[in-house]
């Protein structure tokens, strides 16, 4: 008599005594920070959503999606403003500080539109 583990297709191998079951694990999502920000955002302020997605088993492609949107949203829009207000090479070589103010002024800008257009969308 089979297992319900065997009728579904499953195998065992046989470890001293022991049949063990030939299971592999799924793989683990890769969720970066913005993919967490928009779990966050779900868990605190939609929960019904976060739970139909979780139920369902959409949520971890849907955190990745979020995360890779983000990502490729973030690299345009940080060179996009980067060439409209003139940060370039030259002026990093010219005067660090000033670069590394500016960049970060973009950088903060870029961050609150990725919030708003993705993460609490």
């Amino acid at each position: 008599m089979k297992s319900v583990f065997e009728e579904l297709g499953g195998t065992y191998h046989k470890e001293g005594d022991y049949l063990i079951p030939d299971i592999v694990a799924p793989e683990a999502p890769h969720i970066g920070l913005w993919g967490r920000e928009r779990k966050h955002y779900l868990q605190q302020y939609h929960n019904s959503i976060y739970t139909a997605l979780l139920l369902s088993g959409k949520l971890n492609a849907h955190l990745e999606e979020i995360d890779r949107s983000a990502n490729e949203m973030f690299d345009l829009l940080m060179k996009q403003y980067a060439g409209r207000e003139g940060v370039t090479e030259q002026l990093k070589a010219q005067d660090q500080m000033e670069w590394v103010r500016r960049m970060n002024s973009i950088r903060d800008r870029v961050e609150e539109v990725i919030h708003s257009e993705l993460i609490y969308a």
